[in-house]
């Protein structure tokens, strides 16, 4: 009986365990969730600026100087 009895106990510890680390990882998932949808609005914004900018505001690369090693 002692046996059963240690057996239903450790089996209790690992469920408590489990509940745990199942709670843990949502945690974790949730913020990831949060940071991913930010990222997507950083994204979105920063996609439609690049798409504002107009041909004539970017450097006309012949007017560029060569770089100081040529």
């Amino acid at each position: 009986m002692k046996k059963l009895q240690q057996r239903v106990d450790d089996l209790e510890y690992q469920i408590s365990f489990q509940e745990q680390t199942i709670s843990d990882l949502n945690d974790a998932l949730s913020q990831q969730q949060f940071v991913i949808a930010e990222m997507k609005d950083q994204m979105k914004f920063v996609v439609g600026k690049i798409k504002s900018i107009s041909p004539n505001e970017l450097a006309d690369p012949s007017e560029e100087t060569p770089p100081p090693h040529y």
